[in-house]
Order: C-alpha cells, then sequence, then structure tokens
C-alpha cells in the first residue's frame, strides 16, 4: 500500500505535465524507484502507466484538430519510434540497475535546465518557416533516436520531442505536442510490449497508476488550448528539483 501512496500521485502529475509538455516520466520513473520497485520493473511498469495516459491526451489532440494536414508524418515517425524504442528496450534489459539509477543523475539536471531558460515551454514566434519535406525528414529523425532514448531509459522523452519539432522544426506548440503524443505512444507501446515479454512490469501497480496517469493527460490536455504551458513550468522546476535532492540523498 505505501508504494501505491507514493506512486499513484506522483503518477497524476507526470501525466498532467506529460500532456501538456513532455518530461512526465522525470516525475514517475523515480517515483517507482523511491517506492522500492526494483530499475528494470520501474521501467517496465513506467511504460504501462504512461501509456494508458499517452492514449488518452492522443486522442483529445487528435480530437482537437491538431494533426490536421499531418496524419501522414504522424504515421511514419510512428513507425520510426516504434522501431527506434524496440531497440532502445532491449538494451536496457542488459544494461545493470545501477546505470539506470546513475543516469537520473545527468538527465534531471538537463532537462530542468532547459525548462529553466526555456521561458515559453514550447511556444515559438517562428512557426511554419521551415519547409514541409524537412520539417517531414525532422520528424522522422527526431522519432527514431529520440524513441531508441525512451526504450532504453524515457524520462524527458516528450519534452525532447517538443523542444526539436518547435525549435529545429518551427512547429506550433499545439501542433508539435500533437504529433510529440503520437511518437511517444508508439515508443511507448514497443517498449511496453518488450517489457511485459520479459516479465519485468508489475500489472497491479501498474495498472493503479495507469488510471491515475489517465486522469492527469486528460486533464493536462485540455489545459493546452488554455495556455498551460504557463502553469505546469513552475512546477516542473520544483518537482524536478525536489526529486534530484531526493536521488542525490539516496545514492
Amino acid at each position: 500500500m505505501t508504494a501505491y501512496l507514493i506512486v499513484c500521485p506522483l503518477v497524476f502529475l507526470a501525466g498532467l505535465v506529460d500532456s501538456i509538455a513532455g518530461g512526465g516520466g522525470i516525475i514517475s520513473l523515480p517515483a517507482y524507484m523511491l517506492a522500492g520497485v526494483p530499475a528494470h520493473s520501474a521501467l517496465g511498469t513506467n511504460k504501462m502507466g504512461s501509456t494508458m495516459g499517452t492514449i488518452v491526451s492522443t486522442l483529445r489532440y487528435a480530437g482537437h484538430g491538431y494533426l490536421k494536414g499531418k496524419v501522414v508524418m504522424a504515421l511514419c515517425s510512428a513507425a520510426m519510434a516504434m522501431c527506434g524504442s524496440a531497440i532502445g528496450s532491449h538494451i536496457a534489459l542488459i544494461v545493470p540497475d545501477s546505470v539506470i539509477r546513475h543516469m537520473m543523475l545527468v538527465v534531471l539536471p538537463i532537462v530542468a535546465a532547459y525548462v529553466l531558460f526555456n521561458k515559453g515551454m514550447g511556444d515559438n514566434e517562428k512557426t511554419g518557416t521551415v519547409p514541409g519535406k524537412k520539417v517531414f525528414i525532422i520528424s522522422l529523425g527526431a522519432a527514431l533516436f529520440i524513441g531508441a532514448y525512451d526504450g532504453f531509459y524515457g524520462p524527458g522523452t516528450g519534452t525532447f520531442l517538443l523542444l526539436v519539432l518547435t525549435g529545429a522544426a518551427h512547429m506550433d506548440v499545439r501542433s508539435a505536442s500533437a504529433q510529440t503524443k503520437v511518437i511517444n505512444l508508439s515508443s511507448n507501446i514497443a517498449a511496453l510490449v518488450t517489457f511485459l515479454l520479459n516479465g519485468t512490469v508489475v500489472l497491479p501497480l501498474g495498472l493503479a497508476s495507469g488510471c491515475c496517469s489517465i486522469a492527469g493527460h486528460y486533464i493536462g490536455s485540455g489545459l493546452v488550448v488554455h495556455d498551460g504551458q504557463k502553469i505546469v513550468r513552475p512546477v516542473v522546476l520544483v518537482v524536478l528539483i525536489a526529486l534530484f535532492i531526493k536521488v542525490l540523498s539516496g545514492n
């Protein structure tokens, strides 16, 4: 019961954050470890909760028309993400627990720095200035490489995708968020299947956290329409600092 009390509230917050600006895994994955779940099982269980929540936010974005005119790009990017994620998750299964744990000490500050210095959290005034073919290539490349990272580790995947799509491809934040969710969902599914087949998913905890993730994603994806980035940015920074201190003290 202690594990559920630690994981479920943080997974809800992770879903809220992830649906708006990405990076929810930076909150949820450490939550499983803080609850005493072994590193590899934490990776697998985190993928179950994340996948369930991401389905909801992806459908909400699609329902609002943010994928309009970009369906083909989204589907191709999804395929690339699944390939990259499958490769990354297989690599994760042979890496020692200690490596996965210590990666947080590197990833947390990097994502925190991005959130701190990028005050717009994905807002971009130069949208539409990149040719369509180049946007397509950027999306495919980001899906493959960041998808591999997602399968291997995961935290910050949505944030990295949003950064690339708004920064390099100059997509508007809502379209980039929708594209990010499609890619993220695809990589999550590929990784989850890998972890399920290898028995590294704690099913009861995964299903419970998945319900919390769904709630967070549903609320967060609705906030995007009303400039939710401004709400999430300070929350992300506070949580990242708190978790980084906890990880340092635990190591």
